[in-house]
């Protein structure tokens, strides 16, 4: 935490959780002819704050904040002004002060009209990539834009507020914020408006009615393989300095690990052409302080997500394709400067949790050689890992991205499904597939969580309205509360002793960080797991295929895959038996809802093992179908219910490693938390505040043969 000098006390933040947030530095506003001058009103002071504003901005850069702008304007058929907002320049018959109003043209073009000139920035005040924009129609910021949604995605509860002008956009949006929990900080060298008489008013109201006025700067520091690692390493010229040199590293570490396992990749790139895409990478940002946010960061894909040009397997040769485009989450982290590497083994069709259902060979889970890595999303969680790549994108409809990350000992997000699109990704179950965000924290997938996030279109399932929103709890015993609710004892005893007890150690930890174990029904998340496969919905996995596709390809499959199928057509559902399990997902969803209802009875989490034990890869192929039902008791129910889910290691324990006993190894522990639909933000930073407070609990990964080829920090 930092705390700097302000009125009338104090301001205290972390700049992990703080944003700086420029309101309206755009041409309009600021220079000669825009709309601000049309008014009548003098730009001398608001000019004057262009050097501050930037002096801060370089400042937060330079720290590593979030950085959000915001521009004021509208739509060209001014179909979102306000009927008053146009009237009330003209509602003084005698003044000659509004010679124009919004919409009319002007030098920089039609005055506060999204796209002209005079709507853009300012030249010495543009956005860098990754830098959020708010285009907003109001004076406060939050009013009728995603805000909100986008500051909780990033984990955000102080904000650092400049910009123009002090009397209007600047206060409205410092107050539309403080009612939605936020702690606010203006700064005063750094806004400026059109009376300067105006600006002490309005600062000395702000100090009255909220007591928040300063400003600060401060730098972070990471020390593991994470994203801002790989952006510290660039910006700061430490480590490889260039993304060429990063490589080098990485690719040889790629090639030593093969020698560990050789079951990881199904495609894997030619060095070569990622040094090229590497050097344009370059050559495009030499500055690197003015990268996008994932410039440089390696990262897998699933091989059920389509990346152009490279063949989808889906571990399943009568399915591969050779897509002419890329998935919608894959082209949006192309974008932002990330580094595709290769795509990823999994269990065939996305079928199963174990990781042993691929004809491409059983990956392992990278803490000990002996044990499954989880499915189907194996291949990308051991990827990460193993620190192969940065992150991973798969999939999850059953637990597919939690149960292997659980397994491998890092992060595993299933965020609301319909968040982020599943175009390009080869359906399971098509009404209940989700992306996973694979990473090595829960800042890193959250990163990559708010890069990902958007609607689609063309995605049937996408999601457009947001919940409605839950405030922020910035200070005081609040800002460090949460409730959560847990499975009963009944419920848990299907866990492995050691299991139950690293389980019983996550709920004590909990409730020292300030969480209150409130009592839940569990009943609805039961209910819903059973549909997934005990009712009609497994029928859906040959929704997607033609109708004689399973006759004809049947000796394709993989033996368990296919006994899965057969079971599936030996069933016989009927339309009724879909309906009535229709009908039932609808009440077990309401039901859940009350569970996460945003009231004193209600929880923010819900708190479960990720798995309730973890197999040998013997003792799966022993009894393939019934230990894979066993990993789902507590990941079945989440995209039935329309929830999101996020597995974070939560410890260690040893097992016996030979039949005298003399040699123990030890296996990671993992819990979910389950939140309410679109609840990810507030789901993630409880999520976050965990992994932080298990900071110094590590397992030892499996020795690699050239475990120092490549050093990171």
């Amino acid at each position: 935490m930092l705390t700097v000098d302000a009125k009338p006390f104090p301001y205290i933040f972390s700049p992990a959780h703080t944003a700086l947030l420029v309101i309206d530095m755009q041409r309009d506003f600021l220079l000669p002819n825009g709309f601000g001058e049309v008014e009548g009103s003098s730009l001398d002071a608001v000019q004057g704050s262009i050097s501050s504003v930037k002096k801060l901005l370089d400042t937060c850069r330079q720290a590593r904040l979030a950085i959000f702008h915001t521009r004021e304007g509208h739509k060209p058929d001014l179909s979102d002004c306000p009927s008053n907002k146009l009237i009330r320049q003209n509602a003084s018959p005698e003044s000659k002060q509004h010679l124009k109003v919004i919409g009319d043209i002007g030098e920089m073009g039609r005055l506060l009209i999204r796209g002209e000139k005079g709507h853009d920035f300012v030249d010495e005040l543009q956005p860098l990539p990754g830098e959020v924009v708010i285009d907003k129609p109001g004076r406060g910021a939050f009013w009728n834009t995603t805000l909100m949604d986008k500051l909780k995605a990033k984990a955000i509860t102080h904000l650092l507020i400049c910009g123009v002008t002090t009397e209007c956009c600047f206060a409205t949006t410092i107050r539309e914020a403080n009612d939605r929990g936020f702690e606010c900080c203006g700064v005063e060298d750094a806004t400026a408006g059109y009376n300067d008489n105006f600006k002490r008013s309005t600062l000395d109201m702000i100090q009255w009615s909220e007591g928040l006025f300063g400003s600060s700067q401060t730098t972070p520091a990471f020390s593991r393989l994470s994203i801002p690692m790989f952006r510290c390493m660039y910006r700061d010229g430490t480590g490889a300095g260039k993304v060429t040199g990063m490589l080098l590293l990485l690719y040889k570490r790629i090639e030593d690990y093969k020698k560990v396992d050789p079951t990881i990749w199904l495609h894997l790139e030619p060095r070569a052409a990622v040094m090229e895409r590497a050097r344009k990478l370059d050559a495009k940002w030499p500055d690197k302080t003015k990268t996008p946010p994932l410039f440089g960061v390696p990262f897998s894909v699933k091989d059920s997500i389509d990346v152009a040009g490279i063949p989808t397997t889906t571990a399943c040769p009568p399915l591969t394709h050779v897509p002419s485009k890329s998935s919608p989450v894959v082209e949006r982290l192309l974008q932002q400067g990330a580094l595709f590497i290769g795509k990823t083994n999994l269990d065939q069709l996305a079928t199963g949790l174990t990781g042993c259902r691929s004809p491409y060979g059983i990956p392992r889970s990278v803490c000990d050689n002996d044990y499954i890595c989880g499915g189907s999303s194996s291949g990308s969680c051991v990827s990460v890992g193993a620190g192969l790549v940065a992150f991973s994108i798969a999939t999850d409809t059953a637990g597919s991205g939690r149960i292997p990350a659980g397994f491998n000992d890092i992060v595993g997000y299933k965020p609301t499904r319909g968040l982020v699109s599943c175009q390009g990704v080869t359906p399971a179950c098509m009404s209940l597939d989700c992306i996973a965000l694979i990473a090595g924290s829960v800042t890193d997938a959250r990163t990559v969580w708010d890069i990902c996030m958007n609607y689609d279109d063309d995605d049937r399932y996408s999601k457009t309205a947001a919940p409605m929103p839950r405030h922020i709890n910035a200070t005081g015993p609040q800002s460090n509360s949460f409730k959560f609710g847990i499975p009963p004892p009944e419920a848990l005893a299907v866990c492995h002793l050691e299991y139950r007890r690293l389980f019983n150690d996550a709920v004590i930890k909990l409730q020292r960080l300030g969480g209150r174990l409130m009592p839940i029904d569990w009943k609805p998340f039961v209910e819903a797991g059973k549909l997934l496969y005990e009712g009609t919905f497994v029928s859906e996995r040959l929704a997607s295929l033609p109708g004689d596709w399973l006759d004809k390809n049947r000796d394709h499959l993989h033996p368990v895959t296919r006994k899965v199928f057969d079971s599936v057509v030996a069933r016989q559902s009927t339309a009724i038996e879909v309906f009535r399990d229709l009908q039932a997902k609808a009440l077990y969803t309401r039901q859940a809802e009350r569970v996460f209802a945003y009231s004193s009875s209600g929880v923010d989490v819900v708190v479960v093992p990720t798995a309730p034990m973890h197999w040998t890869v013997k003792e799966v192929e022993a009894d393939p179908i019934g230990t894979n039902s066993a990993l789902g008791t507590f990941s079945h129910c989440a995209n039935v219910l329309d929830l999101c889910a996020v597995a974070v290691p939560a410890g260690t324990y040893s097992v016996v490693k030979s039949s005298e006993q003399s040699s123990k190894g030890r296996l990671p522990f993992s819990i979910t938390f389950l939140g309410g639909s679109r609840l990810d933000a507030e789901t993630l930073e409880i999520a976050r505040r965990f992994e932080n407070s298990m900071d110094g609990v590590f397992i030892p990964k499996r020795k690699k043969p050239s475990e120092d080829s490549i050093t990171l920090e």
